[in-house]
């Protein structure tokens, strides 16, 4: 029997996520796959929201940015048949990467690999039991069976987990009998592309940008003008039962179109062809003793541009707790923690994913009026902000105990820093994922408790511009634990610190 500190069961970007950030934390993690190879389907076509921002504090992101083939789309957003519409603000709330599944697990595969994660293709598990002290996992391997044991197993195994099943927990939700068809193509030169975005197409007229809506279903364009390169959607209610590993082709494609819209549409070549159904479908609890679900293995929303923000998200969140817990400075309740903040957040992203259904779905002039109010809504900034910062997750406020600055819960954000030595960033400070208490004010009192825990967590003293507090206690997720208010006494300030150095990061340094 071969052993790990943690088994993570799934290799998509969730399960490659989480086994780069527990290498960063020292943890020993073992990746078992079942498909001997990546799969070359494009599920996703890029990612999106609050995870492009933890990319960039883990100094990531330019080598992602450099991975992608087409030119970074203009900010908008489909959501629910109308759309967020950024293009006319300087600092959109929300941004995209176009980043197709298959490269995205290509390149956290290689981060993790050079971190030293083992990464098993081809090697399936058929069962896993757990005690007090560890998980002992069944493995079907290319040369036969095996075992191996961990302090924890993590099923990053997708919709249909069997890791969920074996820790019994329930996954109820709200399955819609939609089929969506997702696709990048190159058009011919026959079919030309207007200057708003629609599309003239030959023997058929013009098709408007943007969603026509049909009684048959929901055909979307997305298209720059001067570039044949196009992205089409459709949604057809239908209750054929399709295999996931099935990849769709140009000709379903085609006759999804023909079908919705009554028009047939040339296609050239696609860079991208996926389908997929809608389920909102969220797990009672994101653990059951020493096996924890994250990713789609965790939940499922009914919308697009969503899944792998949250699902790398958890990934995140999860890692720098299960190191604590295996390293042996967990705080008791801390892998709990996992599940209240994660959970609220995927509960969050199946609101406004349930609401994007309503939205949708409807085909009354009832559901048209809704779609035109709410339509209305977002050409105001306001409501268009907090819709950007809803489906971005950057909305979110974790429940911090013992403290009620209004910082604590929230992303840190990237400030500028001056030292002794130069100028740096909150970002430059994350790429070890190690906590930190960041004195911004010149606060002794408080450097000197934190040094308590000298061992667990880095203290950094800078200035910057317009500080928002005094100091900040930042976890490995660079998510706020702490923060000082401009000018707090001492007296009032060190024992809430105390109480946040134990709470995230256990008892102090010998």
């Amino acid at each position: 029997m071969t052993n790990a500190d943690v088994i993570i069961v799934g290799a998509g970007p969730a399960g490659l996520m989480l086994a780069a950030e527990l290498r960063l934390a020292g943890v020993r993690p073992l990746v078992l796959e079942r498909q001997p190879q990546r799969r070359n389907t494009p599920k996703a076509g890029g990612l999106g929201g609050q995870i492009l921002e933890l990319l960039r504090y883990r100094g990531l992101l330019e080598r992602f940015e450099a991975a992608c083939t087409g030119p970074v789309p203009a900010p908008r957003f489909p959501f629910g048949g109308v759309h967020l519409d950024f293009t006319q603000l300087t600092d959109p709330p929300l941004h995209a990467l176009p980043l197709p599944q298959p490269q995205l697990e290509q390149l956290l595969d290689e981060r993790a690999s050079e971190l030293g994660a083992d990464i098993r293709r081809g090697h399936q598990v058929t069962g896993a039991v757990q005690d007090e002290a560890a998980v002992t996992v069944d493995v079907q391997g290319p040369d036969g069976p095996y075992q191996v044991s961990a302090r924890y197993l993590v099923g990053c195994d997708g919709a249909r987990s069997r890791v969920r099943d074996w820790a019994g927990i329930g996954f109820p939700g709200t399955v819609y009998p939609e089929v969506n068809r997702l696709a990048q193509v190159t058009l011919p030169d026959t079919v030309t592309v207007l200057g708003d975005g629609g599309l003239d197409v030959p023997g058929a007229g013009t098709v408007q940008a943007g969603f026509t809506r049909t009684d048959h279903g929901l055909f979307g364009i997305g298209s720059s003008p001067g570039s044949q390169v196009v992205s089409l959607y459709t949604i057809e209610d239908e209750s054929t039962e399709y295999d996931d590993d099935t990849p769709m082709t140009i000709t379903e494609l085609q006759d999804s179109i023909r079908r919705v819209l009554g028009v047939t549409l040339p296609v050239k070549e696609a860079s991208r062809l996926s389908r997929f159904t809608f389920k909102a479908r969220q797990a009672d609890r994101y653990r059951n003793g020493r096996i924890l679900l994250a990713g789609d293995a965790a939940h499922l929303f009914p919308a697009t541009g969503v899944a792998l923000n949250a699902g790398m998200l958890d990934a995140v969140n999860l890692a720098w707790k299960l190191a604590a817990d295996v390293h042996g400075r967990a705080p008791a309740d801390l892998l709990d923690t996992y599940h209240d903040e994660r959970h609220l957040a995927g509960a969050r992203t199946t609101l406004h994913t349930r609401a994007q259904v309503a939205l949708r779905r409807g085909h009354d002039p009832a559901a048209e009026a809704l779609r035109q109010v709410f339509q209305e809504l977002l050409a105001d900034e306001q409501p268009l902000r907090r819709m950007g910062a809803l489906v971005a997750g950057t909305d979110i406020r974790y429940p911090m105990p013992g403290t009620g600055h209004p910082l604590t819960g929230t992303f840190a954000p990237d400030l500028t820093l001056h030292t002794d030595q130069g100028t740096t960033s909150v970002a430059d400070l994350m790429h070890t994922a190690r906590p930190i208490l960041l004195d911004l004010a010149g606060r002794p009192d408080l450097r000197q408790t934190a040094r308590d825990w000298r061992d667990h967590v880095d203290v950094h003293t800078a200035k910057t511009d317009d500080r928002p507090a005094d100091a900040l206690l930042i976890r490995p997720d660079a998510h706020i634990a702490w923060a000082a208010g401009l000018d707090e006494p001492a007296d009032s300030a060190m024992p809430p610190l105390r109480e946040a150095l134990s709470a995230w990061f256990g008892t102090p340094s010998a």
